[in-house]
């Protein structure tokens, strides 16, 4: 599916769908944990519900509420695998998410036996010997199934026993997350010793997921040191999943980018959610933002954002970003960036070229089919940003949050230009139905090609 989009504002209020990181991880403790639990406003995104069809290959049983039209709903309930817990019983093949497939092949390494874990294109080029290597520090066997190929399929056999891994951190903090909630099944005290740790607000999530289920879970203030004690009997549990801020980056833009008014509703204030920093950086440039924690709202008032955005405040006039603890933020901060007077400097983001796609080197290439001065560096994006952008036809490279950056893009571009974005029905993997969300506060329609 082909999106058609051009100058447009937006008005009115938006609800931005429950957090990707927080249900996946609901869905797997509870997986793990003994009785009925209830996950309220889940996100029923591509990868999410690859989770849900994950989980009853280890004994748990997931009920999606489902519609007469096969649509999730917005209450999930969850027969935990408790004592029945047990060994993968077919090839784990988790989609596009490689927040399931580094999540679950080390929960899965915990039995006796032999698991394997696979996915579609993408997923295959994502990599795994960080994850086989931590798996065989601790007495487990792990290797892809192909000869030097640092990806999926992925061959694992257990069990691990409990013990001490060293390993860098760097490549993805999943892994690091999928380890320990993997100690919840061991017998004895797992230790995790990072000599780079990145993304750290997702370990923190990790964290209180953990101690909210009731394990022991020790994390050092500079993150190179984690510990989580098992094993834990994990209770049923009942809880609401916040918003997901990785999705109210896109509205937020737009509204900034564009003449708009427009109201983000259930903005999560719990401070588990790295992502929220954009609000402050935002606000560091110029945007018009008033985030009401009490009432869970974001109110955007644009001001069509070259005009409106410029980093001649900031020390030296320019803005540094270091993007290694919300990486997921890159798109949406690189498209804002491109119409902001100034340097804009999104650094320390080598971990950004392993996600979807490798996303330094799409937002160089297509931000720079549009007109952006933009460089690419090992580790970086240098924007300098206020050029008059045009419009043409842009690739998603099947990466959801490369296809929304781009879409709200396309409502910043001067009158007349349109923009195209190709494949956009990637989007459902964290925001399902983001386009008809985002048409219902706009004054003009988009066009599906």
């Amino acid at each position: 599916m082909n999106i058609q989009v051009g100058k447009c504002s937006l008005k009115g209020s938006i609800v931005v769908p429950g957090s990707k990181s927080h249900t996946i991880r609901a869905l797997l403790l509870a997986s793990l944990g003994k009785g009925t639990s209830v996950i309220r406003n889940p996100l029923p995104s591509a990868d999410c519900l690859s989770t849900a069809a994950a989980v009853p290959l280890i004994g748990a049983k997931v009920n999606l509420n489902l519609s007469h039209e096969g649509e999730a709903g917005n209450q999930w309930i969850v027969e935990g695998a408790g004592d029945n817990i047990h060994l993968p019983d077919d090839v784990v093949n988790v989609g596009n998410s490689g927040s399931l497939l580094y999540f679950l092949a080390p929960i899965a390494a915990v039995f006796s036996g032999w698991s394997v874990f696979t996915g579609d294109e993408s997923i295959r080029k994502r990599p795994v010997n960080h994850l086989a290597d931590a798996i065989n520090q601790l007495g487990g066997f792990s290797q892809t199934s192909i000869p030097d190929h640092n990806g999926c399929p992925l061959v694992i056999k257990g069990p691990v026993k409990p013990g001490t891994i060293v390993t860098a951190g760097e490549v993805s903090s999943q892994y690091i997350s999928g380890l320990m909630m993997s100690a919840v099944l061991m017998n004895g005290k797992l230790e995790i010793h990072l000599s780079n740790p990145k993304e750290t607000p997702y370990l923190t999530m990790t964290q209180k997921w953990l101690e909210k289920v009731g394990a022991k879970c020790f994390v050092s203030s500079d993150f190179k040191k984690i510990e989580v004690s098992g094993p834990v009997q994990i209770s049923a549990f009942d809880e609401t999943i916040p918003s997901d801020w990785e999705g109210v980056a896109f509205p937020l833009i737009a509204g900034i980018l564009t003449n708009s008014t427009v109201t983000i509703e259930n903005i999560d204030g719990s401070g588990t959610q790295g992502d929220e920093a954009i609000v402050e950086i935002l606000s560091s440039i110029g945007a018009n933002l008033d985030w009401n924690k009490e009432n869970r709202t974001l109110t955007v008032i644009g001001g069509e954002g070259k005009n409106c955005l410029s980093t001649q405040n900031l020390e030296g006039g320019e803005l540094h970003v270091k993007m290694s603890s919300f990486p997921d933020a890159i798109c949406a901060l690189a498209v804002a960036a491109c119409f902001t007077k100034g340097k804009v400097i999104l650094e320390d983001a080598e971990v950004c070229r392993r996600k979807e796609t490798d996303r330094l080197k799409v937002l160089k290439t297509e931000l720079s089919k549009l007109g952006a001065d933009i460089e690419e560096k090992e580790d970086a994006l240098i924007i300098n940003g206020g050029k008059i952008l045009h419009g043409g036809t842009v690739e998603s490279y099947g990466d959801h949050r490369m296809a929304m950056a781009l879409y709200c893009l396309g409502l910043a571009l001067p009158e007349g230009e349109v923009l195209t974005v190709k494949d956009a029905e990637c989007c459902s993997v964290s925001f399902p139905k983001f386009f008809e969300l985002m048409e219902s506060c706009l004054n003009a329609k988009h066009k599906v090609l």
